[in-house]
């Protein structure tokens, strides 16, 4: 998604400019939670590919590279720092030490799809990392999925704006990928919230 401070044209002529290294670095500090337009950035580099003004190869295996760097990157924020983190915040938004720890475990139990389906949600490609850090999942198994998960993230990203970007504006091709990553956050968060609902309205009606 783009951000007011950084407009549109900006970041095309920041890919225009500094090509692959701009998409690396891109996604890279957008995985660390650097508020930098990363999606966007990779979008343009595809767009760019469409033209001619890039290779199209080059671009996917830097959207690769700077998300999977930046997805270890944040996992090992998660892993070494995150739970103290995580605790501090908890206190300041008067959660308990057993709620935070019954949310790490929950995440445990789903951190593998997490991580990899977390590269096309809103907000969860950012998180996913850190949580899964928090939450010890093994760095193998985190590596396979951040992997796995990067590599399909880019090739849809890089492949639409490549191929669409020859009959559709950046503009709208930018406005379709975050309206698609608003509405799977939305789907996320429902799918995990009705659940609960409806175990905690079982629980009252047996009481």
């Amino acid at each position: 998604m783009s951000f007011e401070f950084l407009s549109l044209e900006t970041i095309q002529q920041l890919a225009r400019d500094y090509g692959y290294w701009a998409v690396f670095l891109g996604i890279l500090l957008e995985n660390l939670g650097v508020p930098l337009p990363g999606e966007t950035m990779t979008i343009a580099g595809g767009f760019l590919a469409g033209s001619g003004e890039l290779n199209y190869w080059f671009v996917l295996g830097s959207a690769i590279a700077g998300a999977t760097v930046g997805g270890n990157l944040g996992y090992a924020i998660g892993r070494y720092g995150g739970w103290p983190l995580l605790l501090n915040l908890g206190k300041f938004f008067r959660f308990r030490e057993e709620q935070l720890f019954d949310l790490k475990e929950q995440f445990s139990k789903n951190a593998a799809k997490a991580v990899f389906l977390g590269r096309f949600i809103a907000l969860l490609r950012i998180f996913a990392s850190p949580l899964a850090g928090i939450a010890e999942m093994p760095f193998w198994k985190f590596s396979l999925f951040n992997i796995l998960g990067a590599a399909s993230w880019a090739s849809v990203m890089v492949s639409l704006s490549y191929f669409l970007g020859q009959v559709v504006s950046l503009e709208k091709l930018v406005a379709w990928a975050t309206q698609f990553a608003v509405v799977a956050l939305l789907l996320a968060v429902a799918g995990i919230a009705i659940p609960i609902w409806l175990e905690s309205r079982s629980l009252d009606k047996t009481k």
